[in-house]
Formats: structure tokens, sequence, C-alpha cells
């Protein structure tokens, strides 16, 4: 009797040892995250990250008595306030199985950089209406115009923040320099605190989704997928800030094909969620359509792009690099989260309005490429721009014509 028990748990080691012993490629978490965005749009709306920011900081200042706000959505009662929660929880339980968890504390320097960082992030998806995840990774799947210029933006800033980093490194080292600490982290044998830990994570999100299920299985549904985006990103480092930063930086191309194959999931899926209509219900067919095409087009979405892109360049997470990194403990995009949050409805109140009254009236239209060359061709420019993507960090990463190191 002992003998089927031994090799049970085997398969059930080996099959542990699959997920959690080492990293996955970035590409397979780029695949099944794409596969979860199609998901999350046939359920109700497209992935999106700045959004719960704004939602998480909106509630702070409300029960600050700040700003004035007022009928602020509960972040319990916000899908995506609670699915960028989630997120954070999945990627902890996932480090926590894989005994990644550590509290990483950097110099004071990195600290101000994080929050600096997302503060930055928080302005350019204001001004841009998106960041990485809504206005690019879910954007370019949507179809819309202006998600193709939020991410020439997205390229600029990246590329003046990380010439910013490399200077400072050379003029300014001081800034980063400093104590920095590790708390928590487990041993190579020791540390079985950390699965146990893992699976009462993991144990606490079902419940919560059963509790959901009852009243609201919207976000039954958005409670279990934020879940696994976060173990996902957390297992695969999936991270859009590395694949615009990585081909200029290093020359490694890994992030950038994880990138590319997410979205080209999204982009089947999501072209025939709007081509059919599906999830529509009652509502028209051209609801549907313009689902995640905001009015940015054509001056917002770069200008958004370009701050958004100094800002998770400088502190090293982009919108869902920051919640996972969070996750697995990284303190310095604890900052981060903290500067998105806070700035975001600072953003919305004060800055946005100032700049998007600066602006002719002629850029503030959303932009549904179909209606202008047709879904075919839409899907084609789409599908160039990504194989030229593709070729050049590729030929980048055999040349290192344009890597800094």
């Amino acid at each position: 009797m002992e003998e089927p028990s031994n090799k049970n748990t085997s398969t059930l080691g080996e099959l542990y040892r699959t997920f959690f012993s080492k990293h996955w490629p970035i590409w397979v978490g780029g695949l099944i995250l794409g596969l979860l965005n199609v998901f999350l749009f046939m359920i109700k709306s497209p992935w999106g990250g700045s959004g719960g920011y704004n939602n998480w900081g909106e509630n702070v200042y409300q029960s600050l008595g700040l700003l004035g706000l007022e009928n602020v959505t509960p972040t319990g009662d916000s899908l995506y306030g609670m699915l960028n929660i989630l997120i954070i929880l999945g990627a902890l339980a996932a480090a926590l199985f894989a005994k990644e968890f550590a509290l990483r504390i950097p110099p004071v320097g990195e600290l101000i950089k994080g929050f600096i960082g997302g503060g930055l992030m928080a302005i350019g998806a204001k001004m841009g209406m998106g960041c990485t995840i809504g206005g690019f990774f879910s954007g370019i799947p949507a179809l819309s115009g202006g998600a193709i210029l939020l991410t020439v933006g997205l390229f600029l800033g990246t590329i003046v923040a990380l010439k910013y980093l490399m200077w400072e490194m050379e003029a300014l080292p001081g800034i980063s320099s400093g104590k920095s600490k590790t708390l928590l982290a487990a041993s190579r044998k020791g540390g079985s605190w950390q699965k146990w830990l893992g699976l009462i994570v993991t144990v606490f999100v079902f419940v919560m989704a059963y509790f959901y299920s009852k009243e609201n299985m919207t976000m039954t549904w958005f409670v279990i997928i934020g879940l696994l985006l976060g173990m996902i990103c957390q297992r695969s480092r999936f991270c859009i800030v590395a694949s615009f930063r990585d081909p200029f930086m290093t020359g490694k191309s890994s992030s950038t094909v994880g990138i590319i194959t997410g979205i080209l999931v999204g982009l089947i899926g999501f072209t025939l969620i709007k081509m059919f209509g599906v999830g529509a219900g009652d509502l028209p067919l051209r609801y549907r359509e313009m689902t995640w095409v905001f009015p940015h087009f054509w001056l917002r979405a770069p200008i958004g792009g370009f701050v958004f892109g100094l800002g998770m360049t400088i502190a090293g997470g982009c919108a869902v690099g920051t919640l996972w990194r969070v996750g697995e403990g990284q303190v310095k995009l604890w900052a981060s989260a903290v500067g998105f949050l806070a700035i975001s409805p600072l953003a919305a109140k004060y800055i946005v309005p100032a700049f998007v009254g600066l602006l002719p009236h002629s850029t503030r239209y959303k932009n549904f490429m179909p209606d202008y060359i047709g879904y075919a061709w839409s899907v084609v420019l789409v599908l160039a721009i990504l194989l030229v993507w593709y070729l050049f960090v590729k030929w980048n990463e055999k040349t290192g014509k344009f890597s800094a190191y």
C-alpha cells in the first residue's frame, strides 16, 4: 500500500517542481496571459492596470476627506481595483510556493526613484488614457489607433530615461548607493513556512471568490483570473518595461518576444470578439467594437506614453511589473505603487484638465482602425508592426548595434 503512495507523492512533487522550481520562459507567460486577457474581455472588458491604482488612490483621499471626492467606488466593488489586489496576492502566493519571497529593501535613493517613477506613471496614464497594460497590451489587440501612438511614446520615454540612468550611474553614483537589506528570505533547505503561507494565501483567494459568487459572478471571475495573472507574471518574470528597455540596454530579446506573443493571442481573440459581438448581450455591436478605444488620438496618447515610459524605466517596473514585484517583496516597487496611487487622483483633478485644455479638439477623438481600413487590413497592420519589432530585437540581439552593454 505504501508504493502507490510514494509514486503519488513523487508525481505531485514533480508537478510542483515543474511550476515552482524554476522560472518559466517569458513567451509561455505571454501566451497564457494573452489567453486570460481574452477571457477577461469575453466576461466584461480587457485587462487594465492604471484604473486600479486610481481607485486605490481615490479611496485613500476620500477616507482622509481630501480633494472633495464623492461617490468613489469602494475597492471591494471595483473590478480593476480588486484585479490589482489579486495580482499582488497571486504573485505573493507564487513567490512563497517557490520560496522566493523576501523583503528586499534598497537604499533610500532607490526608494525615492521608485516613488517618483510611480508618480510619473500615474501622470502619463492619465494624460494618455492608458498604461502599459490597458493602453498597450490590451489597446493594440483592441485595434486602437491611439494605442499605436501611445506605444511610440513608451519607446521614446524608455530610451530617454535609460540614457538618464546611465548618466546618473557615472555622474551621480551616490543616489543609488547605501545600505540595502534582505529580510525573511528562505534558505535553500529551510523556509517551508513560505510554502504553507502560499497555500493559505491561495485558499483565502478562493474563499473570497466563493463569497463574491453569491452576488457578483463577474467579480468572481476577475478574482480568480487576477490570482492567475499574478502567479504567471511572477513565474515568467513578465514585465513590459523590460521588453522596451532590454534591447537597448543588454540586447536581450526574451522579454520582447514574450510581450509580442501575448499581443498576438490577444489580437486574435479581441478581433473575433469585436467582429461577432461576443459578450455584448443586448448591447449594440458598436459598443463592443469601441471597447478599449479611447479618445486620445492623436496627441494625448504619445505624450502620455512618453511620460509613462520615463516613469516605468526610472521605477524599474511598469503597471503590472510593479504589482507582481510588490507581491514578491521588492520594497522599491512598494514605493512605486504608493507614488502611482497617490499621484493618480491629483493628476486627474489638476494636471490633466490643464493639459487637455491646451490641446486642439481634433486630438480628442477615438480612432478605431477598422472604421478606416477594415478589420483585415487593421490586423495586417498590427502584425506588420509586431513582425518589424521582432526582427529588430532579434537582429540587435545578434549584433548589439543599439545595445549599451
